[in-house]
């Protein structure tokens, strides 16, 4: 237990890469400046790596200690929850649960909306993080796209929650793609997916003649659509409850299907289990 870190050595890394100054961080932290160096240098000790390059111009750090700030950030974010966690647990009114940013803000209204009386805390990252999650009991459920493309640790299932598939998004004024073997010809084209098919959707949109631009999540790609007047490959949950007038979802040019799946612990929550039905119809799911 003596080689885990402390609170006070989290709060170091996190005030060091965020000021970029060992002597800015000690000071914000009320410490002196050898007392932080002789911390760091402890830390970097028990990581058998070195955190942080350190210079005249200040603190950088290297790809350790950017994962362990990244790190930090979401355990002490954790820490600052517990005692509010732990009294919405005791009235079985808290739920704690997570997605990938291009679902949030389709998703977490929708629960919202249909779970009332329950406090969701919601909380977004990548798809394997939040399955680490699950595992280690800090979080109750993630919606991820990837569960079929990994394996899960131990302690956690995969409950399929619909299929989803992607659509042409036609924007108002935009023209509708075209006939025969390249209907995109000579198009641009942003597109957005949420597994892992990024390079294979690129491909195929080539070979149809498009000139595709991937977006960062799916709302940047509806975006960059709308404010082009362009068409864009997006999976259809994207704008299951937001098409504005005027817009319509057309067939894709190639068949592509995605998973949405819920992790959870071996025993899921019940309120969210007897809600996937109305999810999965609500999202536009198969």
């Amino acid at each position: 237990m003596a080689s885990l870190p402390a609170v006070e050595d989290l709060r170091l890394v996190q005030a060091i890469s965020r000021t970029g100054s060992v002597g800015t961080a000690a000071r914000e932290l009320r410490i002196s400046q050898p007392s932080a160096s002789q911390r760091l240098a402890r830390l970097e000790r028990m990581c058998g790596a070195k955190l942080f390059e350190r210079d005249t111009r200040g603190a950088r750090p290297t790809p350790a200690g950017a994962e362990l700030s990244r790190r930090a950030d979401q355990i002490l974010s954790h820490l600052e929850e517990v005692y509010d966690a732990a009294r919405a647990a005791a009235a079985g009114h808290r739920l704690v649960i997570g997605t990938f940013a291009s679902l949030a803000p389709v998703l977490f209204p929708v629960l919202d909306a249909a779970l009332p009386d329950l406090d969701i805390q919601q909380q977004v990252d990548h798809g394997h993080f939040l399955v680490e999650r699950i595992a280690q009991g800090t979080m109750d459920a993630a919606f991820i796209a990837i569960a079929d493309q990994m394996a899960l640790p131990r302690g956690t299932i995969a409950r399929r929650v619909g299929r989803d598939e992607l659509v042409l998004f036609v924007p108002a004024g935009a023209a509708p793609p075209g006939r025969g073997k390249q209907p995109l010809k000579d198009r641009p084209i942003p597109f957005s997916t949420y597994d892992r098919g990024a390079e294979e959707i690129h491909a195929r949109l080539v070979a149809l003649g498009a000139v595709p631009r991937r977006g960062v999540t799916l709302g940047t790609t509806v975006g960059m659509a709308r404010r082009r007047t362009q068409l864009a490959l997006v999976p259809h949950s994207a704008l299951a409850t937001e098409l504005r007038p005027g817009e319509r979802l057309v067939p894709a040019p190639f068949r592509y299907r995605l998973t949405l799946s819920l992790v959870t612990s071996p025993t899921p929550p019940k309120p969210l289990v007897r809600h996937l039905p109305n999810l999965r119809a609500t999202l536009n799911l198969l």
